[in-house]
């Protein structure tokens, strides 16, 4: 399964969380924070949503709590970003 972050392939398992993926590709953080500090996964669990990204032009999804799918488009986001 593939999935396009950036305009960057990565390459996942079935199942794998977008999440999963980013971190399997070696990226700790792909967000920044109001402060500049950077986020990515930080409880998992889609509580503390550290994890936002844009999927297929929906902003606010939960890395970790979202499935990656075949041929998804993920752009990462800011929390200071206009919507």
């Amino acid at each position: 399964m593939r999935i396009t972050v950036d305009g960057e392939t990565l390459a996942g398992e079935a199942g794998q969380t977008i999440a999963g993926v980013l971190l399997a590709a070696g990226r700790r953080s792909w967000r920044r924070a109001p402060s500049g500090a950077p986020r990515g996964v930080f409880c998992g669990i889609g509580v503390c949503f550290d994890c936002l990204v844009i999927v297929n032009g929906v902003r606010d999804v939960r890395a970790c709590r979202r499935r990656a799918q075949e041929g998804d488009i993920v752009t990462t986001q800011s929390r200071t970003e206009a919507p």
